[in-house]
Formats: structure tokens, C-alpha cells, sequence
């Protein structure tokens, strides 16, 4: 805003730009965040800021959110790292909003992730799990998790979380584990604890059972069979069958070969349609087809189409139609031997349909939750002395006592081919084909549990394995099952949707398995008699039992004798310890126990569990249920879920597709700062994407915002409370932008409570680029550069931008930490204080002004359409600035002049130049020329971009006819004039 010559051909030898007001700032443009970070870091880290917000903070009202406890197994990746960051945003925001709201990080330090990597690392030394002492192995686990959470703890300290780094919980610490050990005794102590026989998912390669929560679906291709099953002439009630069924079998179709043998009945609907037909002619085929005209089968009649293909059947009459209730079949393999010589009832089933497969479903008790509740339910069916049979071993091969499968594995346990189909699915295929009794066989790809930890197949196995039971009456009154669904009712659920999600789930759920074949982890610390299977339940036996896990952790389970817990009363030959270990969703269930109740700086109940959404069936599930046996209560208030982050294309991330980005590769490249913001600007309830070109946006954004804030810094330069305006001398644009900031502080602070983040950044990056930098902050840069200082225009423009600064630090700071610390220190310099001592400022409600805010978006509706014309001045090279133009603004709704009366406090078109940045501009109250410029979405505005007259100011580069009117200064505006006058006498 200088310039040599000026218009009027006045030769001026004088340089403005000393006496320019422009911004100075030693905060840099480029952030450098991958250095810069870190040092951030090390400076919060000497100065204890997270110790210091405790201490200012214990008067406060607490506010917690208990961590759920990640695997302490492997570097974070970008699902663990947008956890930590919610966390950290929910954490900070709430410290701000004047809680004080602690963070204490854990671990979830048990379990199959970890005892399989030590188990991987001893087989590479050549050493085989059952052959390492159960201490040494123990050991091994410990030491392996230990040094996971000093490597995970570095990663999330990196990512900018604050928290209580120096003392998390660990689920393997003693006290920790005492606290399980003593949680899980409640529950024998409530009478809820028994041993059942099921079946349970089972992995044969870890030779254990898992739990849903450690099973993921993967894409599998099976073996399928359509197998007949032979029709007995007697009914159940022991009348004939009608005689068209007489040699007819039943057909079921299967994706499991393997468990035919376990075979005990077959479920139909009572609300399906089935029929019996007759073959008439076989398709031609290359092969002896495995049926022939003649033979009989029953089928559901909409399937009956896609069996006839499946079996290569040319033709078939419909003979009738077939009631399956009542009617009982023989096994396929019952001519095979005599194990299999028993009944096969035909059974309704609720899970039965006609929407695959024949319409009857083969019913393996022993191999299927389904299969078990229908058989369960018919009791005289079943053998008295075991009702449900077991037919496969832990290592996923058939018992000895398996007539012609006896050894042969379902699924390979080592090797290259570990995980595929062992032996025993065709064995099965061929004996059937040897009885006749295989109808079609085929492939089929679908979705199938696996391990998730080996990625190897499960399969569904009968064991004997401990319960808590859901529906027995507990002695507080009640089922777990009913004070669970009570407890979800009085919990907040978000989004509301998530409730309906648990509600179902714990409705529909069987008995918690809580037991696992392991050797990593809590055990089961109760006795049972021998010879009865009695559960001793004994309160001071339970008491020395937690006594010693607190002194030298769970091994003393395992370490010490039974008699040192048993004590006198009991003869320790008569009593078997349990060596089972408790399921490792117990442990985390039981955080709550341990890492809040009785903590200083915690609380019980929590006022926040915030994990993936799969938790709702593992970890906010588990500490449900475990919370609600024990406490009759849920251990939170409420519940907050995220989706999960998927690659850019919305395909999973994997390594073996190359699409995976970790959060250490985005703070070295870009700065976490960079996650952090593309974290808040999402719909995180929701899975996200995330890429190169997706975190560019991010970076993008981060760059507008930083700028911002730069320029807050630069024209606030040299800025204190004496020269701050009173309100009510204020220009209205300022009274504007502080109505906006009522705004602001509404949005941000419920936006923060209902952890709508998305919400809250949209608002105050909008704020930053569209009502500041693209037209507060550009309205009044003439001001802030050409006033003399000591004008009310000029204080009143650098006292609204103090109160923006001071509530942009501080709504900003729990989603940009590293920046907004910066920003507050280069402007108030300390060796001690730090942004995030502070809380969110307050916003005088005397600034809400809803008819000014109104008014101001008619002024900018109007002046969008200025600015319109100005630019295609500008393309058209017709002006090289702003500056130049004097556009008359045409107008045919009164509405416009209303606004910019009751605003401009002075001469309306000086006003409207003002604020469209030009020289002159003029408000015509008519519709304007066809050949004016307009938007569509505009109708009612007109714009005829003219030429400014006057000459050009050689300091403000304003046009004016005033320039030179002041003899001292002849080549500047009277505006300029006075300014100049106010700087040489500042400056001698």
C-alpha cells in the first residue's frame, strides 16, 4: 500500500511502508510439525502439565473416561491410534469445559494375542509349547507384554495423548490380578458358576476355545453335500408312515462334512412347504450318477428347483405333499456300523427357512449353537448318560472311539497347507458315497469364522467347560440376563442406535463361557470335589486365595499347594484345583474393578466407555454383565462407539495390498497434528476412509487454519487491555463478529458434550476461512494497515480479534494441541504456563444480537454478488484491484437498503465500499440493466462494475477526489493524512 506516483501526477519522493500498521509475527508460516511436535511433547513432559491440571483441577467436579485396555501385542495402526485420539479430544475438551477429567491409559496384558506370539517365538528355538514348563512359559508371556507397553506407550504419547503414562493399569499386575481373581470368586459366591457341557467355537491350531469377540469372518470356500437321509416306516407315536414315504429319504445339504457323524436329528419349519417327489429320469452325465429314477426324496418345495440341479436330476413328479413332524429317519452311516444305529427325529426348529439348502437342516449337537438349543429342547431323544455326544479332540481330529474317522483331523494344524481342510471332510463324503447316501456334492466361497489370532478355520466342539450362568436367579435378586438389559436402558447410548445393537445381543446371548485351555492369564482359582464335580464355595478360602495372587501374582494359583488355600477344614485329596484360565474378556470386564473403585483420582461409575463398535459384543458387554452380577449396575454412564478406518477405495486394510498407513508414517511425513484434524472432521460413528489423498485435505485445512492464526498473531502484535474498546463504541461489523462468537460458544461447548467433533471443527474451520480470513479479516485490513492506532475503528477491529484469538486457542486446543500451544505462546511467552492450563473462556451473552446477525446476512448475500463482478473484472483484465472499481449495486428489494441503514452508522454508500473493498460503490434501488452482472441463486441483485474517480492514494492505493486536500501530505487521502501526521510526531 505504496506507491511512487500517485494519479494526480503529483511525484512523490516519501516511502509509506514504515508507516503501514502491518502484522508482525515471529510465529512461521510452515508449522515443521514433524520436528516441532516432539519437542512440544518433551517440554509437557518437564513441565508435568498432566500433573499440574490434576492439582488445579481437585476442586472441580471429576469426569472420567475409563480406557479399554488394548492388546499390549505389536505397533499401533490407525484403528488404535483414531481410539487414542477420540479419547484424548473427549479427555481435554471435558478439562476445558471445567471438569476435571483425568486419563489413566491400560493394558490388556492376557490372553491369545500374546501366549500365540510367545508360542511362535519358543517353536522358532525349537521348542514346543507343552514342552516349556507352565512357570517359564507364564514368565515369558509377562516379560513379552511388558515390553509392548513401553513400546505402545511411546507410540500413543507420540500421538499427543496426555494422560497418566507413568502409571497405567495392566491386567497383569498382582493387584490387578487379585482384583479378577476376587471379581470372578463373586460370581462362585453367587451360586452363578457352573460346568456344562457345549459347544463352543474352538480353534484346533491354538487348541482352544475363543470367544465371539476373538473370532473375525473371513472368506472361505467349503466342501458342500446334499446327504438322504432313509425314512423309518414308524412314526414317533409309532404309527405308519403314509405309505408314498415308505423308502423315501429326506434330504439336508451341509457346508460341514466333517460333522455328519455327529449327526442326531433334522429341523424343519412348520411354516415351510415340502414335498415328496419321484424321480423320472437322470441327466446325462460323465459319471454313475449317486441317484436313480425311482428313488424318492422329501424337499422343500421352493428349494426343490436348486436340488434337482445340484444332483443332476432330468425330471421329477411332485407326489405330495409331507407334515415332517413326527416322522424319524435313520442315519446315513447306520449300515456303516452300529454307532450310528439310533433314531433320527425330525424336530421344528425357529432357525429353519426356505431360502437355501433343502428346507431341513442337519442337526449336529455337538458341532453347532443352533443345532445343541433344538436338541436340548427334546429331551427324550437323548442318551441319559450323554446327551450330547463328544465326537472331536482339542487338537481337531476325531476321539479314538469314532467308528472308521477315529485320528483324522478337520483341518490341517501345521505346516504349509495349516488351516486348510484336513482328511476328514472327504473320508466323510466317501463313506456316504459307499452307503448310498450321498445325493450332490459342490463348492461353495462364504463367509466363515476364524481365528483371529491364527487366522486358521474354528470349528464348533463339545467340551466340558465353566459357565456363568445368565438366567439363574441370582442372590441379589433377579437374572444377570434381566439386570443387564435394565442396566443398557438407564445407560446413554451414542449413537442412540448402539443400544438397540447390545439390547439384542445380550438378549439373544447364551451362558458366558468363561473358561480357556490356556496357560497366559487369570485362572479359574476355585476347588471342585472330586467324584461330584461340586463347586467348593467357602468365603475364607476365597479371601486366602486373593491374598496370595496380591503377593506374588496369578502363579500362585499354580505354584502353591492346595492346601495353603484350603486350610483345615477341608482334606486337600478330596479337592481338584481348576487350571482352566478365565476368558480374557472377563479380565478387561473386570477393568473397572480395579483401575476406578477406590482411586483417588478416578471414579465409579464411569462417565464414559469409548471404543470400536465391535465392542458391544466384547469389552462394553463383558464389563456389563461383570459390572451388573457383582454391583447389580452398569459401570458406565454412557457408551460412545466409532466405526472402523478403512483404505481410500473402502476396501480393509491390509499389508498384503499395500494400502495400510500407519500413524508413526503420518507424524513423520506430516505431523500428527495432520491426524488429529482429519480424526475430529469426520462422522467417526461411522467407518471412515483414509489415504494419501484424503489426509491431503487435512493438511489442506491445517494450512488455512494455521494462517489464520498467524494473522490473529501479526495484527495483535503490541496489543493490551488498554486499548481495548467498550462495546458499545464499536463498529456493527465488530458487534457482528462478537454476535458470531455467542454463536461459536454454543456450538463448540455442546458440540464437545455431545462428542459431535465434526460438528464442532466444521463450525469453527468455516468461522476461520469464510467469516474471518475471506471477509472480516479482509474488510479490515485497510483499517488495521492505514488507521492511526488510537481510532475506535482500528481498536475495535484488534479488540474483537484479542477475544476471537483467546476462544480460538481454547476451542481449538483439544483437537490441535501442538498448535494451538504454539499460537498461545508466541503470544504470551512463559517458561511455565502452557494453552492447556486453561478453560474454555466465557462468551458475555450481551453480544447475542439475532436481528443484527440477520441483517448481516442480507449485507452478504448482497455483497457476494459485488464480489462476483469484481472478479470478472479482474479475469477481463479491466482492474488490476478491488480498489479500483466503483460498482453501482442494484437493488429491487428494500430489504438490502434496510439492512445496510440500520448497519452502516453513516453514509450507506461509504459503508457499502467499505465492505465490498472499493473505492466507491453505490446503492440503486431499481432491477438494473440485462447486461449487469448476476448469480443465479441472486435474482434480485444487479451489479454494474464501474471505474473508481479520484486519484490514487500513494498509501492506501484508495481512489478518491480528496487525495491531496491536505497540503502536508499531498499525494494521500485526509484518512492517511492524519495518520501520517499521528506517525511522524510518534516517531519524530
Amino acid at each position: 500500500m505504496t506507491d511512487t506516483t500517485a494519479d494526480n501526477g503529483t511525484e512523490t519522493t516519501r516511502d509509506y511502508r514504515p508507516t503501514l500498521f502491518l502484522p508482525e509475527t515471529d510465529f512461521p508460516m510452515r508449522a515443521g510439525l514433524p520436528k516441532k511436535e516432539p519437542e512440544w511433547l518433551a517440554r509437557w513432559e518437564e513441565l508435568n502439565v498432566y500433573e499440574n491440571l490434576r492439582a488445579q483441577s481437585e476442586d472441580r467436579e471429576r469426569w472420567v473416561l475409563h480406557d479399554g485396555p488394548p492388546y499390549a501385542n505389536g505397533h499401533i495402526h490407525i484403528g488404535t491410534g483414531q481410539n487414542k485420539i477420540l479419547k484424548d479430544i473427549v479427555v481435554r475438551s471435558h478439562q476445558m469445559l471445567g471438569f476435571d477429567a483425568p486419563y489413566r491409559p491400560g493394558w490388556d496384558c492376557h490372553g491369545l494375542p500374546i501366549e500365540w506370539k510367545v508360542e511362535q517365538n519358543f517353536r522358532a528355538k525349537g521348542k514346543r509349547k507343552d514342552d516349556v514348563p507352565k512357570k517359564e512359559f507364564r514368565a515369558a508371556c509377562r516379560e513379552y507384554a511388558e515390553e509392548w507397553v513401553g513400546v505402545q506407550r511411546d507410540e500413543f504419547k507420540r500421538l499427543g495423548v496426555s494422560g497418566e503414562w507413568d502409571d497405567p493399569y495392566t491386567t497383569m499386575a498382582f493387584s490387578a490380578e487379585a482384583a479378577i481373581v476376587r471379581e470372578f470368586l463373586k460370581f462362585v459366591e453367587q451360586g452363578l458358576v457352573f460346568s456344562g457341557s457345549a459347544p463352543v467355537m474352538w480353534s484346533p491350531v491354538e487348541q482352544t476355545a475363543l470367544a465371539e469377540a476373538e473370532v473375525e469372518y473371513q472368506d472361505k470356500t467349503s466342501s458342500t453335500i446334499y446327504v438322504k437321509f432313509p425314512v423309518r416306516g414308524v412314526r414317533k407315536d409309532g404309527s405308519a408312515v403314509p405309505k408314498e414315504c415308505v423308502g423315501a429319504h429326506v434330504v439336508i445339504w451341509t457346508t460341514t462334512p466333517w460333522t455328519i457323524p455327529g449327526n442326531k436329528a433334522i429341523c424343519y419349519s412348520p411354516e415351510v412347504r415340502y414335498g415328496l417327489y419321484k424321480i423320472t429320469a437322470m441327466k446325462a452325465t460323465d459319471f454313475a450318477p449317486w441317484s436313480m429314477p425311482g428313488d424318492t426324496l422329501i424337499v422343500a418345495d421352493n428349494l426343490w428347483e436348486a436340488t434337482k440341479e445340484a444332483a443332476f436330476i432330468e425330471s421329477a413328479d411332485r407326489i405330495c405333499n409331507v407334515d415332517p413332524s413326527g416322522l424319524v429317519c435313520s442315519h446315513p452311516l447306520f449300515e456303516a456300523d452300529r454307532f450310528w444305529n439310533y433314531p433320527v427325529p425330525l424336530l421344528a426348529g425357529d432357525h429353519v427357512t426356505d431360502e437355501a439348502g433343502t428346507g431341513f437342516v442337519h442337526t449336529a449337537p455337538s458341532h453347532g449353537a443352533e443345532d445343541y438349543v433344538a436338541w436340548m429342547e427334546n429331551p427324550e431323544w437323548h442318551d441319559k448318560q450323554q446327551p450330547v455326544p463328544h465326537m472331536v479332540g482339542e487338537d481337531g481330529s476325531y476321539y479314538e472311539h469314532i467308528p472308521l474317522f477315529a485320528g483324522l483331523h478337520i483341518i490341517r494344524l501345521d505346516g504349509k497347507k495349516q488351516g486348510q481342510d484336513g482328511p476328514a471332510n472327504k473320508a466323510v463324503m466317501d463313506q456316504l458315497i459307499e452307503q448310498d447316501k450321498l445325493l450332490a456334492r459342490g463348492r461353495l466361497e462364504h463367509s466363515y469364522p476364524h481365528s483371529w489370532r491364527s487366522k486358521a478355520p474354528v470349528i464348533f466342539r463339545n467340551t466340558q467347560q465353566w459357565f456363568i450362568a445368565i438366567d439363574r436367579p441370582m442372590k441379589t435378586g433377579g437374572t444377570l440376563r434381566e439386570a443387564a438389559l435394565k442396566a443398557i436402558g438407564e445407560t446413554t447410548w451414542t449413537p442412540p442406535q448402539a443400544e438397540n445393537r447390545i439390547r439384542s445381543m445380550v438378549e439373544g446371548r447364551p451362558d458366558w463361557l468363561v473358561s480357556r485351555q490356556r496357560a497366559w492369564g487369570v485362572p479359574l482359582t476355585m476347588f471342585v470335589e472330586k467324584g461330584t464335580g461340586h463347586v467348593l464355595n467357602d468365603h475364607k478360602v476365597h479371601e486366602r486365595i486373593v491374598r496370595a495372587v496380591e503377593e506374588e501374582g496369578a502363579d500362585a494359583w499354580f505354584e502353591r499347594p492346595a492346601e495353603e488355600f484350603l486350610g483345615e477344614d477341608y482334606n486337600a485329596d478330596e479337592w481338584e484345583k481348576v487350571t482352566d484360565i478365565l476368558d480374557v474378556w472377563f479380565d478387561s470386564g473386570s477393568t473397572h474393578a480395579f483401575s476406578l473403585e477406590d482411586r483417588k483420582s478416578q471414579k465409579w461409575p464411569a462417565d464414559l466407555y469409548l471404543e470400536g463398535s465391535d465392542q458391544h459384543r466384547g469389552w462394553f458387554q463383558s464389563s456389563l454383565l461383570e459390572s451388573c452380577g457383582t454391583r447389580g449396575r452398569a459401570p458406565y454412564n454412557g457408551v460412545l462407539t466409532h466405526g472402523f478406518v478403512m483404505a481410500g477405495d473402502g476396501r480393509k486394510m491390509s499389508k498384503s495390498l499395500g494400502n495400510t498407513l500407519a500413524p508413526n508414517e503420518i507424524a513423520k511425513k506430516y505431523g500428527i497434528e495432520i491426524m488429529r484434524l482429519w480424526v475430529a472432521a469426520q462422522e467417526f460413528t461411522m467407518d471412515l476412509r483414509i489415504s494419501e489423498e484424503i489426509l491431503q485435505t487435512s493438511v489442506d485445512a491445517y494450512r488455512k487454519l494455521r494462517n489464520t492464526m498467524r494473522y490473529l498473531l501479526g495484527a495483535l502484535d503490541g496489543f493490551d487491555d488498554t486499548e481495548a474498546l467498550p462495546y458499545d463504541r464499536m463498529p456493527s461489523l465488530e458487534r457482528w463478529v462478537l454476535h458470531r462468537l455467542t454463536e461459536l460458544d454454543e456450538v463448540v461447548k455442546s458440540g464437545y458434550e455431545a462428542y459431535d467433533f465434526k460438528k464442532v471443527y466444521s463450525a469453527l474451520f468455516n468461522f476461520c476461512v469464510v467469516d474471518l480470513s475471506a471477509f472480516y479479516l479482509d474488510v479490515r485490513k485497510d483499517s488495521l494497515y492505514c488507521d492511526r492506532p488510537d481510532s475506535d475503528r482500528r481498536r475495535a477491529c484488534r479488540t474483537v480479534m484479542h477475544e476471537v484469538f483467546m476462544r480460538l486457542t481454547a476451542w481449538l486446543a483439544p483437537i490441535m494441541p501442538f498448535t494451538m500451544e504454539e499460537a498461545w505462546l508466541s503470544r504470551f511467552p512463559s517458561e511455565t504456563d502452557s494453552v492447556h492450563y486453561r478453560t474454555f473462556p466465557e462468551t458475555p451473552e450481551d453480544w447475542r444480537d439475532g436481528g443484527r446477525a440477520e441483517r448481516w446476512q442480507t449485507i452478504r448475500r448482497l455483497r457476494r454478488v459485488v464480489t462476483g463482478a469484481l472478479e470478472v473484472e479482474r479475469r477481463e483484465k479491466r482492474i488490476g484491484s478491488s480498489l479500483e472499481a466503483a460498482p453501482k449495486v442494484y437493488v429491487t428489494d428494500p430489504a438490502y437498503r434496510e439492512a445496510l441503514g440500520a448497519e452502516a452508522g453513516g453514509d450507506l454508500d461509504e459503508f457499502l465500499a467499505e465492505i465490498s473493498i472499493t473505492s466507491q460503490a453505490y446503492l440503486v434501488d431499481e432491477e438494473g440493466e440485462p447486461a449487469n452482472f448476476r448469480l443465479e441463486d441472486v435474482s434480485d441483485i444487479s451489479v454494474d462494475p464501474g471505474k473508481a474517480e479520484g486519484s490514487k492514494c500513494a498509501r492506501s492505493w484508495k481512489y478518491s477526489a480528496d487525495v491531496g486536500s491536505d497540503p502536508r501530505y499531498p499525494d494521500v487521502t485526509p484518512r492517511d493524512a492524519d495518520a501520517l501526521a499521528y506517525w511522524d510526531k510518534l516517531n519524530g
